[in-house]
């Protein structure tokens, strides 16, 4: 998809003078206690998802004495920006790189050449590259089985235990490999485990809310025996959640969305929401920041950490486990 390029030309200035100013703050000398500086860089710092990435990496730099820049362009759109911001961390000489990939195909490249200078850690999201040290994510192919099995499940509750129907998936970008790898997912569990359901809509949208708030209001009204939808992401949860709230359709068509926030969390409390798909994204910074401090000093670290996905309801959000996901600590 091809973005518009003034807006890209903006933020790309944006992201590159903000990287530029904290580039002076790598040329730290020898790599040695607080004098080693590991940049994270995140798809979208205004995303409640991605502060709780670097809330996790800024508690392993505390814990580990490491300098840690937190970084990352104003929107997850902004593939340009985020190269930009890789580039000008690359050439600050960090001990190591973590980064989460806006985008899998237009990254590739520009990881490729940064690994040939430092350590690369990836987290959340694959790119086409075969350069990262090690790889801290969910199993993003399982996480959209599980928004299947829930979504089944909320469809067999609201019809009398059968799981049947129409339903469809809304991807937030196209390109982003963490959310093809859910809709992979989703849909061969839908083909292998549900014969009853019937996907009659697999609509990519542009990262949007109102998008997906529009795409979705669309989908109910060409279908208005539609029984559920599969939102691949926070800002697709958002938007389809307002359209099944705006149209009293809570309880009627099943939704299942992937991360969470306040707006999530509400949304399940009042039955708009049937289920959410969350991911431990405290762990990814923590453990970024702290595998690739590890690889920096030349020790082993493992090439693949799969950090988990818990479905979330609202008969089990106040167990301990859950709610200290759906409620981790950002300070």
């Amino acid at each position: 998809m091809k973005f518009v390029k003034s807006m890209l030309s903006r933020r790309t200035f944006v992201a590159l003078a903000a990287a530029s100013m904290l580039a002076g703050a790598f040329q730290t000398g020898p790599a040695v206690a607080a004098d080693t500086t590991i940049p994270i860089i995140v798809k979208d710092t205004t995303s409640f998802y991605w502060q709780i990435v670097l809330a996790g990496a800024r508690k392993a730099g505390k814990d580990l004495g490491v300098n840690v820049p937190e970084l990352g362009a104003q929107a997850e759109t902004d593939v340009n920006g985020q190269i930009s911001i890789l580039e000008n961390a690359v050439a600050g000489n960090p001990a190591a790189v973590v980064i989460a990939p806006t985008e899998a195909k237009a990254l590739g490249k520009p990881i490729d050449e940064a690994a040939k200078k430092v350590k690369i850690i990836g987290i959340d999201s694959s790119a086409d590259s075969k350069a990262f040290t090690s790889f801290l994510t969910t199993d993003n192919k399982v996480g959209g089985q599980v928004a299947a099995d829930g979504l089944a499940a909320a469809i067999g509750a609201a019809n009398g235990g059968k799981v049947e129907g129409k339903v469809a998936i809304i991807t937030a970008l196209p390109g982003a490999g963490s959310l093809e790898q859910r809709r992979e997912g989703f849909l061969e569990q839908v083909k292998a485990k549900y014969p009853g359901l019937t996907v009659v809509a697999d609509k990519y949208a542009d990262g949007q809310a109102t998008t997906g708030l529009n795409i979705a209001t669309d989908l109910i009204t060409a279908n208005p025996d539609l029984k559920g939808i599969f939102a691949s992401n926070l800002i697709m949860a958002q938007g389809v959640g307002q359209a099944i709230a705006e149209n009293n359709l809570s309880g009627k068509v099943g939704l299942i969305g992937f991360d969470s926030d306040e707006k999530l969390i509400k949304f399940l409390n009042d039955g708009v929401i049937s289920g959410l798909v969350v991911q431990d994204p405290y762990r990814m910074g923590y453990d970024g920041i702290k595998t690739a401090l590890a690889a920096s000093k030349g020790e082993k670290v493992e090439t693949f950490v799969d950090t988990g996905a818990n479905l979330v309801t609202k008969a089990n959000m106040k167990e301990p486990k859950i709610d200290a996901l759906l409620n981790p600590k950002l300070n």
